[in-house]
């Protein structure tokens, strides 16, 4: 679909009369709403007000909250350095974080926690057993190593832990709550 003048013309009027994209884009048939949209941000047509909003002269001016100073005194700026994620960057943030409460181990008798080898990743083959052991950050993480039987990423004793039936999940749950 070409823009042809005419349609630019039609489209400039339905926009001051105050359409909204997918009406004009209706009107004008053969195009999309984003079309119309990027047309009339490529052509630079004024905005509108949103739907529900206010009359702009009907808005009172802010008021200035501070009590004047004297103009032999500079103002005093309070600033708090806030954490945002923009793209790939953060930024720093304070935030108020709740305690957990804690929750006691006990652990099970008779559990046989089998030697970890201790291998690094590029140590890995499709025999060695991929249970992370650590934090990835700290110079002493490092992966299980042990020997996985056929078809299966980890040894039997990680297995046990990764793979647990549906009825000990929700017995495990319930005791939780």
């Amino acid at each position: 679909m070409n823009w042809t003048d005419e349609r630019v013309e039609k489209l400039k009027k339905l926009w001051a009369e105050g359409l909204s994209a997918s009406q004009i884009a209706a009107q004008l048939g053969g195009v999309s709403r984003n079309a119309v949209i990027g047309k009339v941000h490529r052509l630079s047509l004024p905005g509108r007000a949103k739907a529900g909003g206010t009359n702009t002269a009907a808005r009172t001016p802010k008021r200035n909250t501070s009590a004047p100073r004297a103009p032999n005194y500079a103002s005093r700026v309070a600033t708090r350095t806030v954490t945002r994620q923009q793209g790939a960057t953060m930024l720093k943030e304070e935030i108020e974080i709740e305690t957990i409460e804690e929750m006691e181990y006990v652990p099970r008798g008779n559990v046989v926690v089998p030697i970890s080898r201790r291998l690094g990743l590029t140590e890995l083959t499709e025999r060695t057993c991929k249970w992370p052991v650590g934090d990835p950050l700290k110079d002493d993480f490092h992966f299980c190593g042990c020997e996985s039987p056929d078809n299966s990423p980890y040894c039997s004793y990680h297995q046990k832990l990764a793979y647990q039936p549906v009825n000990e999940r929700r017995r495990a749950a319930a005791r939780a709550s």
